[in-house]
């Protein structure tokens, strides 16, 4: 009897395993392997990164899981992912409200960072802020990264800089690189904790051991500008050459610069424009102006004073505090443009107004001598004057002769040199910017 009690027990199970049900589990286990995170509980070994992540592949597996299994919750968060992964919100929001409504937390984490940047749906920073608590309180590492990134920038939070590295502690302890990173820019910073270039440098280097570009370029500037170590240019150069050829920006404008300079290797300006030329095509603001002044000059590329025209360009109107100096000076000569006063003025008034030296000489020369307003002494010798507090030893000089010729009214004036271009090739320290999950 007791046997034919545990067959009878047993029937109810063996009559649920159904060909539909192998199906659909067979197709849920194929979407997994290709979009499930490697965060979520009991798929670490198979998970992987949106980055490493093949989206077609991901795409077709969880669409046909999703057929096969309409109301399963994983795989809507797998499929929303691989949604999210492609840009297509629209189609990514109604899986995700499903989702994360039933409290998946990968579903919290994607619909949370899509809500705080807009993509794809209207951007709701609270909220999005709101769902990554979720996710991260119970133990997402991405949501822990993307919370800590809402508190150091104040984004649907109000900034909080301990609150952020508490946030990114907690997924760096799980071994998530971008965290990892995140963490040890917090310590090279001095942000919500006291600054530690000793713990920087160990958290950069175990995110830098995983190839990650920015802990490589972070890693880098810590051997050029010897803030741990004595200055190491080759640590740096090979640091700066593995995140360049990982399609870092910073890092190939750092490189330009090495080759420029002959820092940790021989001197070569070919290479500078290469390196220069790939941190330009993304819009580097630095690199597009170090570029420029290489085609200025004819160095390691054909003098092409149009190209640095528009190169200035590019980089002044994206902000860059040295490119106007050299737009300006390039409209008042009618190198690479049109001669143009009026606008010579203008970018040298907007790179003065930062307190820049060279555009407040500028400024001083374009006011004695009336080049797009009036002359005006007193203005031109303000601007010198504010030039050489700085050091600035072409505006000493200016200044010094716009005195002699006020105390000599009878004699004949002297002209002053003509404005000297920020022909100076920079690395620039910008750090590597916090990452998005």
């Amino acid at each position: 009897m007791s046997s034919m009690l545990h067959l009878a027990l047993l029937l109810p199970a063996l009559f649920v395993l159904t060909p539909a049900t192998t199906l659909a589990q067979s197709a849920a286990d194929a979407c997994a392997a290709e979009a499930a995170s490697q965060f979520e509980p009991g798929y670490r070994d198979i998970g992987r990164d949106l980055a490493t992540m093949d989206v077609d592949a991901a795409l077709a597996a969880c669409e046909a899981a999703l057929a096969a299994e309409p109301d399963s919750i994983l795989v809507k968060s797998w499929l929303a992912r691989v949604l999210y992964a492609l840009g297509d919100g629209a189609r990514a929001m109604p899986l995700l409200e499903d989702a994360a409504a039933a409290g998946n937390l990968l579903a919290l984490a994607n619909f949370g960072d899509m809500l705080l940047n807009g993509e794809g749906v209207p951007q709701d920073p609270e909220r999005g802020a709101e769902l990554l608590r979720a996710a991260a309180e119970g133990g997402f590492a991405p949501a822990q990264n993307s919370l800590g990134l809402s508190y150091d920038i104040g984004r649907g939070v109000t900034q909080d800089y301990a609150e952020a590295v508490r946030w990114y502690r907690a997924a760096a302890e799980q071994g998530m690189t971008r965290a990892e990173t995140n963490l040890g820019l917090m310590y090279l910073e001095g942000l919500g904790l006291p600054q530690d270039f000793v713990a920087a440098a160990a958290w950069l280097r175990r995110a830098a051991d995983k190839g990650d570009d920015k802990a490589l370029y972070n890693l880098g500037a810590i051997y050029e500008l010897g803030r741990l170590v004595p200055v190491d240019h080759a640590a740096a150069l090979a640091l700066y050459t593995q995140a360049a050829d990982a399609g870092n920006k910073f890092a190939q404008n750092s490189l330009g610069f090495y080759f420029e300079r002959g820092l940790g290797t021989e001197q070569d300006d070919a290479k500078a424009a290469f390196y220069y030329g790939k941190a330009a095509d993304q819009a580097l603001p630095v690199a597009q102006y170090n570029l420029a002044i290489l085609y200025e000059l004819g160095r390691g590329v054909t003098k092409d004073e149009v190209r640095a025209f528009e190169l200035y360009s590019l980089a002044a109107e994206a902000g860059d505090q040295d490119a106007p100096v050299n737009l300006a000076l390039m409209y008042l000569d009618g190198r690479g443009t049109a001669q143009d006063y009026a606008e010579a003025l203008r970018w040298t008034t907007v790179a003065a107004e930062t307190g820049h030296p060279v555009a407040l000489n500028n400024l001083g020369h374009l006011h004695q001598h009336g080049l797009g307003v009036p002359v005006d002494l007193d203005q031109a010798r303000n601007f010198y004057q504010q030039a050489a507090d700085q050091g600035y030893e072409l505006a000493i000089s200016n200044l010094a002769e716009l005195d002699a010729a006020a105390a000599a009214p009878d004699e004949e004036p002297r002209a002053t040199e003509p404005p000297a271009p920020s022909l100076e090739p920079l690395t620039r320290g910008y750090p590597a910017s916090k990452l998005d999950a």
